[in-house]
């Protein structure tokens, strides 16, 4: 049972301390867990809005310990076609076992909130979501693996929250995935998406397209922002991981270790 990512105090939008989120895991049997707080980068807000300082991440997780759970420390870090620099600079700065990739910012604006919506459809904004990712995909090296594919499915302003049809953006899925394969990067199977749009973000036709295409590397993460979502669906999440790949991965040292299933 593992949880590679969720978020304590130390994410700007976290609810429970890290204290709270580990005992959370404990409680719900995991054996294995991985902090990864937001690294999301605005051009148009302050930088403690959306991001943690290496210090005080530091400062919160030391000698943090839980019996018969092992604790591996992260980020989520947000990928734009502007910030490869500045990520290979905040990476730098304080070991990390395990670094998700994630595509939350499109052309300047929080696809969370309702101005990315403004004078699209929702085929129009989910398009020109894959485009920034595949575009992203491409400019960045420094992450592990890709979080939620299809992530804005469940997003708050989303006009008519829907899972993402997969034969809609074939072609540029594909190439997604592809890219995702070439660099020996990985994909995420999140399960936050269960209960707000039905299903695991990606979803299973998603999971085995990354697959067929070579896809070796995936993790599993409730992306947990408050200590009763920790590891919620994951045994569902790893019984179709057990199906398509025969394993799952977890990370230290930035190096994936694979379990058979």
């Amino acid at each position: 049972m593992f949880d590679c990512h969720m978020h304590s105090t130390v994410s700007y939008d976290g609810h429970n301390t890290p204290a709270e989120m580990a005992a959370a895991a404990a409680a719900a049997g995991l054996k294995e867990i991985c902090f990864t707080d937001h690294l999301d980068y605005d051009e148009f807000q302050p930088r403690e809005k959306t991001a943690f300082r290496a210090e005080d991440y530091t400062r919160a997780y030391a000698g943090l310990r839980v019996p018969g759970v092992t604790i591996r420390l992260g980020a989520e870090v947000g990928l734009t076609d502007w910030n490869r620099q500045e990520v290979s600079r905040d990476l730098k700065l304080r070991h990390y076992d395990f670094v998700l990739g994630s595509i939350h910012y499109v052309d300047g604006l929080d696809i969370y909130l309702p101005p990315f919506w403004q004078g699209k459809t929702v085929p129009e904004a989910e398009r020109r979501y894959f485009e920034t990712m595949l575009e992203c995909v491409r400019l960045h090296d420094d992450f592990d693996v890709l979080a939620h594919l299809t992530y804005i499915s469940k997003v708050r302003a989303h006009p008519a929250r829907r899972l993402v049809p997969p034969e809609e953006y074939r072609e540029i899925v594909d190439e997604i995935l592809k890219v995702l394969v070439a660099k020996g990067k990985g994909m995420e199977i999140n399960t936050s998406g269960v209960d707000r749009v039905g299903d695991f973000l990606p979803g299973e036709a998603y999971l085995r397209r990354f697959r067929e295409l070579g896809g070796e590397i995936v993790t599993v993460g409730s992306d947990a922002h408050t200590a009763d979502r920790v590891g919620q669906y994951v045994p569902r999440a790893l019984e179709l991981l057990k199906e398509i790949f025969g394993c799952v991965c977890t990370f230290a040292d930035r190096k994936p270790i694979f379990h058979k299933l």
